[in-house]
């Protein structure tokens, strides 16, 4: 089983957290963790946030600034 320390909110404070078995397949790189003090579960994911990209054809202007 894999590891980490993060804060529990549970335990108010920095506790050990391991995997627990994963059914889905995950092995070592499941998003569950359990708290080893309280049995507290978290889930840790990631997301990707899209980036806005200017059409095709046209160019990004600098703003015009009086003299």
């Amino acid at each position: 089983m894999s590891h980490r320390e993060l804060y529990c909110d549970v335990c108010e404070g920095v506790a050990l957290f391991e995997v627990p078995p994963c059914v889905d397949g995950h092995g070592i790189d499941c998003p569950e963790l359990i708290c080893t003090g309280c049995g507290g579960a978290v889930v840790i994911t990631t997301f990707m946030v899209p980036v806005a990209r200017p059409a095709e054809g046209r160019r990004h202007r600098p703003a015009r600034r009086a003299a």
